[in-house]
């Protein structure tokens, strides 16, 4: 079977959504596995077609160049919701103590730390994504601390006249 038969970029994780992109609203298309991959277009399906095509070209070009395409990331449902840890027995004891002082299970705990940090980092990476955002709608890449060049500007300070010599007067300047 030919390779490029197996080949099908609608396996890619794309999402598309309305925005407004410098001053103009569009809807965006990304692929998750391509970051780098953006299309912008007027309609939903138009930015999604474009989106499909966009993984296809890339597939073409790095097959050309002997390089491999990312795999899509296949989602799976079979979660059980259920995971074994390991952990020290030290860090087992103070999350026993912490959950026992909260008067909840030690599980209810853990769900509670995971939960927290995985909405810390997604509210972290939306925070980014719309600064970044912001920027890219005002033609900027990214933050650059740009401090004015400053002219050279020779001042000279004359300075009280010294007497070397008896009735010689030597003028001296700072600058």
């Amino acid at each position: 079977m030919d390779s490029e038969k197996m080949f099908d970029a609608s396996l890619y994780n794309i999402t598309v959504r309305k925005g407004n992109f410098d001053g103009e609203v569009f809807f965006e298309a990304k692929v998750k596995e391509l970051p780098d991959v953006a299309e912008y277009a007027e309609s939903y399906e138009e930015a999604y077609l474009l989106a499909i095509d966009s993984v296809e070209t890339t597939a073409e070009a790095l097959t050309e160049q002997g390089r491999i395409i990312p795999s899509p990331i296949l989602e799976s449902d079979d979660f059980s919701g259920r995971v074994t840890l390991r952990m020290p027995k030290s860090m087992h004891a103070a999350l026993s103590s912490w959950s026992d002082s909260e008067d909840i299970s030690l599980n209810q705990l853990l769900v509670n730390c995971l939960a927290f940090n995985l909405g810390e980092q997604f509210g972290v990476t939306r925070t980014i994504h719309s600064i970044k955002s912001s920027i890219g709608s005002l033609n900027q890449t990214g933050f650059m601390h740009v401090q004015p060049k400053r002219q050279q500007t020779s001042k000279i300070i004359p300075i009280k006249p010294i007497s070397l010599i008896e009735g010689v007067m030597e003028q001296r300047c700072y600058g």
